[in-house]
């Protein structure tokens, strides 16, 4: 089964799934934001944390301050994922109750 192109990323995946949330060889679309972070927890069965760090600017101070957001994304089993590894998660359909982000692609380890 040769893997769709979702026509966002250059990337794609080694092995096939059969997992139908997959955006490359399932029935998953992918829509809006598009986020790189940090993977810091694989705990979960078919979903990983990613943490994204940014930078907000405080005018009182007139200095900025370090803050993170984290999302809960669903991860197909064709992208091999472990903790500290750099994705990119795009926005799709809820998944789930927490879940409306699914890994795209693989950029490497922290």
């Amino acid at each position: 089964m040769t893997a769709r192109n979702i026509g966002v990323v250059d990337f794609t995946p080694e092995k096939d799934c059969q997992d139908p949330k997959c955006p490359y060889h399932g029935t998953l679309s992918v829509r809006g934001q598009i986020i790189e972070g940090t993977v810091v927890s694989t705990k979960m069965k078919g979903t990983v944390i990613v943490e994204r760090e940014y930078a907000k600017y405080i005018p009182k101070f007139e200095r900025y301050e370090r803050r993170r957001s984290r999302y809960p994304a669903h991860l197909p089993p064709c992208i091999p994922v472990s903790e500290s590894d750099r994705v990119t998660i795009m926005e799709c359909r809820p998944l789930s109750k927490t879940v409306n982000f699914v890994v795209i692609a693989k950029k490497g380890s922290k």
